[in-house]
């Protein structure tokens, strides 16, 4: 097992090819986009947070869900027309919410685990990608939100992650610009931030460069998979053969890991962002240097370099819909008026992407019923956290397999 096929050339992809081509296997990532980072790895909120572990299998998430299912500008929007994956993702969704503690302390050791891995990767590749060990500011307007936070920060201390509790006071004094009135917050300084999508195009070229190969403006129409390896049949009716596969297309892995004897129940959730960028004095000297997360607005942020403001948030149910809406854009650029005034919202640039969420909110890793098929996928709002021990742990996976397969050959021949 030496030919391995990387589908998918985000965040989950490029990190899984590097730590394979690192491995001694001849890599090849397929993507349907000309670059790399074009989809959901292209502006996302920036964080790299372990302190944002917490999965959302909650009642409270349930009750707020329906609460807000017919606010347009709402942090959470599910839209009603049913559908059979909604229905059965939504099922599932509610039959996790016992394993809810365990999940989020799970997530937690995986986010810490990922700092290293992400760090060595843009280490030993030359990556620069804005990287900042700012920290990260948890602020929260309303008590009972904030009792709640500190029963989270006793489960991410289960998961070895370590934050301190701020008083209104600490607050606007670890980020003097944020205007507003808070009731406490917590301050993670080991979390950082940076930009996914130079981290993971900067990644993809060095690879490039070092003999990955790249098969991009492919579409692939069908997958198949047997003893022997695998056989993908793109739309121009091009076939390739493979030894392996390793599926990282976020939410269409649903979609070919069924073609492939495997049920990955991957729901496509849509988050907005906007970038600021900071054209005038006045405004980079108002942005914010630390990271935040807003939990009332469920809204982060993150300073990428001197002129840039990224703004990131919203959780949309709405199945494969694209479209940027005004009235979900809005509240983000309302959001920076409010809390950091002096900032410019001149230039805002709007985004939204597809978050592909498995129901327990943990990512599918690991062998699939065939022994040559690997999936690094649904990691939901943790893509950019998790990706770096992701595919680590991935990488391990096929480099295990192979390794049993050539004891057994070795075996068969003697």
């Amino acid at each position: 097992m030496q030919k391995i096929a990387v589908l998918g050339a985000g965040i989950t992809g490029v990190t899984t090819a590097a730590k394979l081509h690192e491995q001694g296997f001849d890599v090849t990532i397929i993507d349907r986009q000309r670059y790399a980072a074009m989809e959901t790895s292209f502006a996302n909120g920036g964080q790299l947070s372990a302190s944002n572990a917490e999965v959302w299998n909650t009642w409270a998430t349930v009750i707020k869900g329906l609460k807000w299912m017919f606010e347009s500008g709402a942090p959470l929007l599910v839209n009603p027309k049913p559908s059979w994956h909604k229905i059965s993702w939504m099922l599932e969704f509610l039959g996790q919410i016992p394993n809810y503690e365990r999940n989020t302390i799970a997530t937690t050791s995986l986010a810490i685990e990922a700092r290293a891995e992400l760090s060595a990767l843009a280490s030993r590749w030359g990556v620069n990608f804005d990287h900042s060990e700012c920290g990260i500011l948890h602020f929260y307007s309303d008590k009972p939100a904030y009792e709640h936070a500190r029963r989270v920060s006793a489960l991410l201390a289960k998961g070895g992650l370590s934050r301190d509790e701020l008083t209104p006071e600490q607050i606007h004094a670890r980020e003097p610009q944020l205007k507003g009135d808070f009731v406490g917050g917590f301050w993670t300084p080991s979390d950082s931030t940076g930009d996914i999508h130079k981290f993971t195009y900067g990644l993809a070229e060095a690879i490039r460069k070092s003999g990955v190969k790249f098969m991009m403006e492919t579409e692939l129409r069908d997958v198949k998979t047997d003893k022997q390896g695998v056989t993908m049949t793109d739309a121009k009716q091009n076939q390739f053969r493979f030894d392996a596969v390793v599926v990282c297309t976020g939410v269409a892995s649903r979609e070919i890991a069924a073609k492939l004897g495997d049920r990955v129940n991957i729901y496509p959730v849509k988050g907005y962002s906007i970038t600021v960028n900071l054209r005038d004095e006045q405004s980079q000297q108002a942005a914010p240097l630390v990271s935040l997360l807003d939990d009332k607005a469920k809204i982060v942020t993150s300073r990428l370099g001197k002129d840039r403001f990224r703004i990131a948030g919203t959780a949309e149910f709405n199945g494969f819909n694209r479209d940027i809406r005004e009235d979900r854009i809005k509240p983000l650029v309302n959001w920076c008026q409010t809390y950091f005034p002096e900032v410019s919202t001149q230039s805002a640039v709007p985004w939204a992407g597809l978050r592909p969420m498995m129901p327990n909110m943990m990512p599918k890793l690991g062998q699939g019923r065939n022994p040559n098929v690997f999936y690094n996928t649904g990691h939901g709002h943790l893509g950019w956290t998790l990706s770096a021990a992701t595919a680590a742990i991935v990488t391990k996976a096929v480099s295990d397999a192979r390794d049993q397969r050539n004891t057994g050959d070795m075996l068969l021949s003697h």
